[in-house]
C-alpha cells in the first residue's frame, strides 16, 4: 500500500492553524499569562519569517509549517493537565480540615447508594476504610495521605486484604479525580472491605511502622 505524503501547509495557512488553535479559551484559561506572552512572541516570531524586502530567502513553508505542529502539539501538553480542575487536585483522600468520623463517612455512602449516588458512595465508603483505621490506631493520622499511600500503608497490617486494597484505592483516584462512573457493584465490593477490615485483626508489626497490633 502507497502511503500519501502529508499536506504542508503555506506560511499563510500554517498562521492561520496556529492562530486558530491556540487562541481558543481553554489555553487562555488554563495558563492566562504565560500562553499570553508565548503567543505574542510566537507571532512575531512568525511575522519575522518573512523577513524585509531584500533580504535573504524566506523559510520554506513546509519548515513552517512542521514548527507550528511543533508549538500546538507543546501547547496541548502543557494546557492539558490544567484543563480539569481535579487533575490539579493533590489526590488526598480527606478534603481539608474534614473531621468526619468513620461512621459518619459509612452513613454518607449508603445515603448516596441510596440515591442511586454509587460514585460519592464508593469515595465515601472508601474514606470510612482509612477513617476507621485512623481510629483503631492501624493507621497513624497523616494529613495529605493518598489513596495508594493508604492501600500500600493498610496491606501490612491486612496483608491478605493487599489486592483487595490496591483495587479499591485504583476506584477511589478513578471516581474521585477521573471521569469514571462506578456502579452498585463496585460501592457492594467497597463495603464489602470495609465490613471484613472492621472484623480482621491487623497483623503485628515491628516497632517503627505506620501500624500497631491491637488486642
Amino acid at each position: 500500500m502507497s502511503a500519501e505524503p502529508p499536506v504542508l501547509p503555506s506560511a499563510e495557512e500554517a498562521r492561520r492553524w496556529a492562530a486558530e488553535e491556540l487562541a481558543k479559551s481553554e489555553y487562555r484559561e488554563a495558563e492566562p499569562g504565560w500562553l499570553d506572552s508565548l503567543w505574542r512572541s510566537f507571532l512575531d516570531w512568525l511575522q519575522s519569517l518573512d523577513g524585509p524586502a531584500g533580504a535573504d530567502a524566506p523559510v520554506p513553508s513546509p519548515v513552517i509549517g512542521i514548527v507550528i505542529a511543533v508549538v500546538i502539539a507543546v501547547a496541548v501538553i502543557l494546557a492539558r493537565p490544567r484543563l480539569n480542575p481535579k487533575a490539579r487536585q493533590a489526590k488526598e483522600v480527606f478534603e481539608p480540615d474534614n473531621a468526619l468520623t468513620a461512621p459518619d463517612y459509612r452513613q454518607r455512602a449508603d445515603a448516596s447508594a441510596a440515591a442511586g449516588k454509587w460514585g460519592d458512595a464508593v469515595v465515601d465508603r472508601f474514606r470510612a476504610v482509612v477513617r476507621s483505621a485512623e481510629d483503631r490506631v492501624v493507621l497513624e493520622p497523616q494529613p495529605g495521605r493518598t489513596a495508594d499511600e493508604a492501600a500500600f500503608a493498610l496491606s501490612r497490617p491486612f496483608p491478605a486484604e493487599a489486592a483487595r486494597l490496591d483495587h479499591a484505592a485504583r476506584t477511589f483516584d478513578a471516581v474521585r479525580y477521573g471521569n469514571w462512573t462506578p456502579g452498585s457493584q463496585d460501592y457492594a465490593a467497597m463495603k464489602r472491605l470495609d465490613t471484613d477490615l472492621e472484623a480482621a485483626r491487623p497483623v503485628r508489626q515491628d516497632a517503627g511502622l505506620d501500624t500497631a497490633a491491637l488486642p
